[in-house]
């Protein structure tokens, strides 16, 4: 992706069916300064049966029980409202991304200009997708919510077969060697970025467990991110302070609409907050050294102390812990130079807090 954070502001379905209201989504992503405005794109008869209920924050956030394909039907955005989209963003000089939920909008999603193909937590387990994905030549970012570490594992050796070998894979032995080769490794390692997620709209802080970030990566040794469904930034913001290379933030216009995800999104003036704050963060985040910064090296003299004497010293008087001790400011000998020079004789007489020699 990118050195710095990549921040993704997820309209995804919180323009509730309206190109004019996705077109505003896209100006209020630029403006608040987001490195990508991402959409989701769906065919909602190919994504759900009639038999699909709703989860519960669904049918608390819509207020009606009528099923999964009702409600997606009245969310989904045909083909020229992507292109619409797509020349709204570069126009604004945000990049345009949208998550496929089946394999027909994959295929299109690809005739479009994105920066990285995002899996949703929903598809970590879904081979096809993942196979047909791996092979678009593009970064990936894979939404892991709900998953456990092997479920991640299992989706990681689809990619790995699709970046390294032709056709499908027999069964789980050849995925399995796949993803222990070390030209499959460093193909994921290049390609590959993970997200943490809480599946839950909106996610409760106790669900969170921001440390998964540091367990994926320590164990698969990629590039980690997160998407967030806390209320409000906090948890987005903590992300980024512990090292999430992505973080994806769903936002929309106005809150209180009702539909799936808008309770838990960001309006645009907390939006633009949080990319603020995941920027100073990152400023101040720096790089993996310890060494005075330039900002301090004038401060050291002045805060640091010197070994003085304590009472006034005669020349041959030996140096001791009565006649010793140190002071500011940094001017003379560190006050770590103490130890070798008890017992020494002082080569000189000293003033009270004269600076000592060695």
């Amino acid at each position: 992706m990118t050195d710095r954070v990549f921040v993704i502001a997820e309209a995804g379905v919180n323009h509730d069916g309206s190109l004019a209201d996705a077109l505003r989504m896209v100006d209020v992503a630029a403006e608040a300064g987001a490195d990508a405005v991402k959409f989701q794109t769906f065919d909602s008869a190919q994504l759900a049966t009639r038999r699909a209920g709703k989860a519960a924050y669904q049918v608390r956030n819509t207020g009606a029980d009528d099923g999964q394909l009702s409600m997606l039907k009245a969310l989904e955005l045909d083909r020229d409202a992507h292109h619409a989209l797509a020349d709204r963003a570069a126009e604004r000089g945000v990049r345009f991304m949208s998550t496929a939920f089946d394999l027909d909008s994959l295929a299109f999603l690809t005739t479009l200009d994105m920066p990285a193909i995002k899996i949703p937590s929903g598809d970590l387990t879904w081979g096809a997708m993942l196979l047909q994905a791996a092979r678009l030549g593009r970064p990936l970012i894979v939404s892991t919510g709900m998953a456990t570490l092997d479920e991640i594992g299992d989706a990681l050796a689809v990619i790995a077969f699709a970046l390294t070998r032709e056709g499908t894979p027999s069964g789980p032995a050849e995925l399995a060697g796949a993803f222990a080769d070390p030209a499959a490794q460093a193909a994921l390692r290049e390609r590959v970025t993970l997200l943490h997620c809480t599946t839950e709209y909106p996610a409760p802080l106790e669900a969170v467990n921001l440390r998964a970030m540091d367990l994926m990566a320590g164990t698969f040794g990629l590039p980690v991110g997160y998407s967030d469904h806390t209320l409000g930034m906090t948890v987005a913001i903590a992300a980024a302070a512990r090292g999430a290379r992505v973080i994806e933030k769903h936002f929309t216009l106005d809150r209180s609409r009702p539909g799936p995800d808008h309770a838990a999104s960001l309006e645009p003036e907390e939006l633009a907050a949080m990319i603020a704050a995941i920027r100073q963060v990152e400023t101040a985040l720096g790089e993996a050294r310890k060494a005075p910064a330039p900002q301090e090296v004038g401060n050291r003299a002045i805060a640091r102390r010197s070994l003085v004497a304590a009472r006034p010293i005669a020349a041959g008087e030996p140096f001791s812990l009565d006649n010793l001790t140190a002071k500011r400011p940094a001017d003379g000998l560190s006050p770590m130079a103490l130890w070798p020079l008890l017992g020494r004789p002082s080569p000189r007489a000293y003033a009270p807090d004269e600076a000592v020699e060695a």
